[in-house]
């Protein structure tokens, strides 16, 4: 097996820092099994030049496919399969390319040879088990926690009841339009409490230079600039585009017109989002006092 000067340099991270992190001495005593008579000294290579000088000297030997089983070898992660599952999909990414992947079947590792590779299937794949994780995570949350108007709080809570409602009686129509002007709400609560932090971001909307007024935010923007200071999570701004157009689906003839019509997984995303962004405010509204 030759590997490709990229697939290489993934390999030497693995050894080097990310499956563990190996001084020079460990470096060395890692490739010792290949009878390397190194003396780690004043003088020696750095880790990286190192592992890359011994790597070049064994691709395309069977040498490198003893280093490769060595490296994520099931007895030194006993503990904890998962990551050594992780780091060999995150690996295969790369070998894909010199058309190989690992295996692992119990304690085996395998190093087999593929004939094509699909990227654009993966994605997808990648995708949709990010979406399926975010929709399973429970988020929970405390409405007082999140420094609404005394008003308003009740309002929000009565609210997320009824898109609960409106989910289970498979009105999701209804869930979008409610999940996204409530979460529309919580925002413009928040930037009015936070008006020099949610201005200033650049992404703030603006007309004729200035920065428009929070009632003329729509969500879209209320989701670019909460991402942007960080109040709102990478998977919360990931997942939000079905909610972010809401107001779009408003008016039947905008809605004919974008042929959209709910799906229940559409709906589950949207609430998902909504308790999602409500708990990341909750975590995060704090780094955003000014």
């Amino acid at each position: 097996m030759h590997l490709s000067p990229k697939t290489l340099e993934k390999l030497r991270d693995l050894i080097n820092e990310i499956t563990e992190y190996r001084s020079g001495p460990k470096i060395i005593d890692f490739f010792g099994m290949f009878d390397y008579q190194d003396v780690y000294r004043q003088g020696f290579p750095s880790r990286w030049m190192y592992t890359d000088l011994r790597l070049s000297q064994i691709n395309g030997t069977p040498k490198l496919d003893i280093c490769i089983k060595k490296l994520f070898n099931p007895i030194n992660y006993i503990e904890d399969l998962n990551r050594l599952d992780n780091l060999i999909k995150e690996f295969n990414k790369y070998l894909q390319f010199d058309k190989y992947q690992i295996t692992r079947i119990n304690t085996e590792i395998n190093l087999t040879p593929i004939t094509k590779i699909n990227l654009d299937e993966q994605i997808q794949s990648e995708n949709k088990n990010l979406e399926n994780n975010f929709i399973k995570h429970e988020f929970r949350f405390d409405y007082s926690q999140l420094n609404l108007i005394p008003t308003l709080m009740p309002v929000v809570e009565s609210r997320i009841i009824e898109i609960e409602k409106a989910f289970k009686a498979e009105a999701y129509l209804s869930v979008v339009l409610l999940a996204g002007s409530t979460l529309e709400g919580i925002f413009l609560n928040i930037a009015s409490l936070n008006p020099k932090v949610f201005n200033t971001s650049n992404c703030s909307p603006k007309k004729d230079g200035k920065v428009k007024n929070f009632d003329q935010w729509t969500l879209n923007n209320f989701i670019e600039v909460s991402h942007s200071i960080n109040l709102i999570e990478k998977d919360t701004y990931r997942f939000s585009k079905e909610l972010r157009d809401f107001r779009n689906y408003i008016h039947p003839f905008q809605q004919m017109t974008e042929n959209f019509s709910p799906r229940e997984q559409t709906a589950k995303i949207c609430l998902q989002v909504l308790k999602s962004a409500i708990f990341d405010i909750q975590t995060n509204q704090n780094k955003i006092k000014t």
